[in-house]
């Protein structure tokens, strides 16, 4: 039996892609399929690269899964069922008390604050 490692790449354009390398000589081309919310995601591409055992794995994120509340995706090898890997998506009210909001929310008043006591200072001088 082969094991996989994934390892995430890139979330970029509502396409998530991951690096999946195969671990033992001449593993098999992974079967991939995606699910969220117990449904399939559809467009999963799994492509082979120069690498031995390597494989670019893409995961189109569907447009149910961009919006209130939390979506968490998970990769799964089809021959085994065994799980590769997952990423999660979070977006509106759920995020309201995550710190990481808050941390976000700190920064731009600071960067806010810091152009205004510039200008404040070049006005005065």
């Amino acid at each position: 039996m082969s094991t996989y490692k994934l390892t995430k790449l890139r979330f970029k354009d509502g396409v998530w892609q991951g690096s999946l390398q195969g671990e033992g000589k001449d593993c098999p081309p992974p079967q991939i399929s995606v699910t969220v919310l117990d449904i399939a995601v559809d467009g999963v591409n799994v492509i082979e690269t120069d690498e031995t055992n390597q494989w670019l794995v893409d995961v189109p994120v569907p447009d149910f899964a961009v919006g209130d509340g939390v979506f968490t995706f998970l990769l799964h090898d089809t021959g085994t069922s065994q799980v590769l890997g997952s990423f999660t998506l979070m977006g509106g009210d759920v995020l309201a008390d995550d710190i990481r909001v808050e941390m976000a929310l700190l920064r731009e008043e600071l960067d806010m604050l810091k152009r205004a006591f510039r200008r404040h200072c070049v006005e005065t001088m």
